[in-house]
């Protein structure tokens, strides 16, 4: 069945590698969607929307704190840093599962930064929302058309407070603190370290060693092994 993911990376710990880590990891799950011919459509400097065939149940389990350990390309004494980025992954939420009020939202219009042509500088077509109650907020630019980049926008905050509402349902929630975690160097599903080849995804105890690839998107053996593990 044909699905659509949300994909937000951010960088936590770590500084400017941390930035670089997360720009590996969003490249490792476009490469994943290429390969499945998936189609890929950028919503933000941070978020890409993923639309395929069970895009969302195959990387529904990727949502959290993924650590890496290596020496960083602007290191001169070759010293192993580690660094961290937050992976969210969201399913797309149809407008009776989560309910909005126009009163809870802010919407303000803005120049897109990005590619696209004299249009992009000219016209304010770049939508962000604020939701006031919870501070989330969410922008797309990808499209030329105010209206479009609204809609995209307000799905993606649907999406986010879905997402809020089921860590509470599922008591994931502690001390108020999102699943995903904060991006400490301590919060971890996954560690990839350079040094030995090595990807271990600490919730299933289990370490796979073709790292390379992996980060190129050959991810079908780690998903799998990681989704019959975790229910």
């Amino acid at each position: 069945m044909k699905q659509k993911a949300y994909i937000e990376i951010r960088p936590a710990a770590g500084g400017d590698e941390a930035k670089i880590w997360a720009t590996d990891l969003l490249r490792m799950y476009m490469r994943y969607a290429e390969k499945n011919g998936w189609q890929i459509s950028p919503i933000d400097t941070q978020t890409v929307l993923m639309v395929g065939e069970g895009s969302y149940d195959l990387l529904k389990n990727e949502s959290g704190v993924h650590r890496v350990q290596r020496i960083p390309a602007t290191e001169k004494r070759g010293r192993i840093h580690t660094s961290t980025a937050t992976v969210a992954v969201l399913p797309e939420i149809s407008e009776g599962q989560v309910s909005i009020s126009h009163d809870d939202i802010d919407i303000q219009f803005f120049r897109s930064g990005g590619h696209g042509g004299q249009n992009v500088n000219k016209v304010s077509t770049a939508v962000r929302i604020i939701h006031k109650p919870t501070g989330i907020t969410t922008t797309s630019q990808q499209e030329r058309n105010q209206i479009q980049n609204r809609q995209i926008a307000m799905d993606l905050l649907r999406s986010k407070l879905w997402e809020i509402e089921e860590e509470k349902r599922k008591n994931k929630i502690s001390e108020h603190r999102s699943a995903i975690g904060t991006g400490d160097r301590s919060e971890k599903i996954r560690t990839y370290n350079y040094a030995r080849n090595q990807i271990k995804d600490h919730r299933i105890n289990k370490s796979f060693y073709n790292l390379e690839s992996i980060l190129d998107g050959d991810l079908e053996k780690l998903l799998s092994t990681v989704s019959k593990k975790i229910k």
